[in-house]
């Protein structure tokens, strides 16, 4: 079995970390240049960077930002918000990221993830997936981050959004975020089996049993997560002790 990745979220409004609950109610969580140095410390797998209120204020991701940030560190690092075209991603590559994720500019225009797989490989291209379910339990896609309902069902979507060049899931339960209250395993198992790609959890964080629970039982390949990590509720060192106590492989 490969190695369970763990990676923070960088959730970033206006310059600075955010973190809310089912994508409102946002509060400082620090400065993400210092928070990315000290996950790369303690042992992140990967760093993710989510310029929240880019799509919503119809602008680019703060490319300055991602740069600093880079700098500091020595994991792979994927940058989101705000993304729309194929020259955006190649500023963000060249100021560090190493890959990109991408959504309300996808479901609008799902071409985009064919050229960006075209232009950068697909192994750069990481489709997010926010979602929640209806009264019957039916899971769809939202638009600009979780602003906007649309007539997508997640597993279709992710279905299509591989076949045209994605190399990665990252789902997030918008029912489930900040809620600490553990991840949404049912569909992030239907999510795994639905496509041939690595997929990464989040939403829900709140345990370390959480995380072994949507390993286990969601089959993700990686679990992110922001507050139990920005406010030093889950220690990183510890969660992969614990993991690989419990059976769950970890890159030390």
């Amino acid at each position: 079995m490969l190695a369970k990745r763990i990676i923070p979220c960088l959730d970033i409004k206006d310059g600075q970390t955010v973190k809310g609950v089912k994508f409102e109610n946002l509060r400082h969580a620090g400065d993400p240049v210092e928070l990315a140095a000290a996950y790369a410390r303690q042992g992140a797998d990967e760093l993710v960077f989510l310029d929240i209120a880019a799509t919503q204020e119809g602008r680019s991701t703060f490319v300055s930002l991602v740069r600093s940030i880079a700098q500091v560190l020595d994991i792979p690092f994927t940058v989101g918000g705000g993304i729309r075209s194929v020259a955006e991603v190649g500023a963000l590559l060249q100021a560090g990221a190493d890959k990109v994720s991408v959504n309300s500019a996808a479901l609008r225009r799902p071409e985009l993830l064919d050229e960006l797989s075209a232009a950068f490989g697909s192994q750069c291209v990481v489709l997010a997936v926010d979602g929640q379910p209806d009264a019957a339990g039916e899971w769809w896609a939202y638009l600009n981050g979780g602003r906007i309902p649309t007539t997508q069902r997640v597993l279709d979507w992710v279905r299509e959004a591989t076949d045209r060049g994605a190399g990665e899931i990252l789902f997030t339960s918008m029912a489930h975020d900040g809620t600490k209250s553990g991840f949404a395993n049912d569909i992030t198992q239907q999510v795994s089996t639905a496509v041939s790609v690595p997929v990464i959890a989040s939403g829900g964080a709140g345990t370390m049993q959480h995380f072994a629970d949507v390993f286990n039982i969601g089959k993700a390949d990686a679990a992110l997560a922001a507050s139990v990590f920005h406010f030093g509720e889950i220690p990183i060192p510890s969660l992969k002790n614990y993991l690989n106590e419990h059976g769950i492989p970890v890159r030390k």
